[in-house]
């Protein structure tokens, strides 16, 4: 793919629930056989982390501000729309 990628996986804290989403992402990285750099934040360092990110994936709302694409990151919490999810993540990677 060349360039690695760089992904925010945004919650509320930061901690919980990023985490669980962190590692989802990274086995759909894998599976895939695409290299990214992982970043976990909170909602309120999202603007200016986004700056040098390529996606997000979120379990909360996102400012409007933020211009990059952005994933609901739910589905891996709650295990509905996952496969979906995941071909959104993939798609937006390769874009």
């Amino acid at each position: 793919m060349g360039v690695k990628k760089r992904i925010l996986i945004v919650c509320g804290t930061g901690i919980a629930t990023s985490t669980v989403v962190a590692q989802r992402v990274r086995e759909l990285l894998v599976r895939n056989g695409i290299e990214a750099e992982l970043k976990q934040c909170l909602t309120s360092e999202v603007l200016w982390e986004a700056q040098s990110a390529d996606l997000i994936v979120a379990t909360t709302q996102i400012p409007a501000a933020v211009k990059i694409p952005t994933v609901n990151g739910v589905p891996f919490l709650t295990g509905i729309g996952v496969d979906l999810t995941e071909v959104e993540i993939i798609a937006n990677l390769k874009a």
